[in-house]
């Protein structure tokens, strides 16, 4: 199995920032992919970016592009969210998302997760 521990999230100003963590352990040798994921009310939980662990590639939602960056250490097994110009609307729970199979950019690859991390956005 892989586990997954969410840390960074918090409240912060509209316009501020934060730095989301992810550390896995377990089997993380099976690792292909990890992503972001935050919890829509009402809806299934959405795939706000992802990384690919060998080569990189990156997938963003539309809107957090040009906001928020996705990256990994595969030394460390952990992978980050730099959330930036934060505003009210994105504040929800965010999951990170592990996957040993499937393409990255697709939700329905992702079947390790996180408990979750609150971001909170004050206006």
């Amino acid at each position: 199995q892989v586990q997954l521990v969410e840390s960074g999230g918090g409240l912060v100003q509209a316009g501020g920032s934060l730095r989301l963590s992810c550390t896995a352990s377990g089997r993380t040798d099976s690792i292909y992919a990890m992503g972001w994921f935050r919890q829509v009310s009402g809806k299934e939980r959405e795939l706000v970016a992802a990384i690919s662990w060998n080569l990189g590639n990156t997938y963003y939602v539309d809107f957090v592009k040009g906001r928020f960056t996705i990256s990994r250490d595969n030394a460390k097994n952990t992978v980050y969210l730099q959330m930036n110009s934060l505003k009210p609307e994105d504040a929800d729970v965010y999951y990170c998302a592990a996957t040993g199979r499937g393409y990255y950019a697709r939700k329905d690859s992702y079947d390790f997760w996180g408990r979750g991390t609150q971001v909170t956005v004050s206006s």
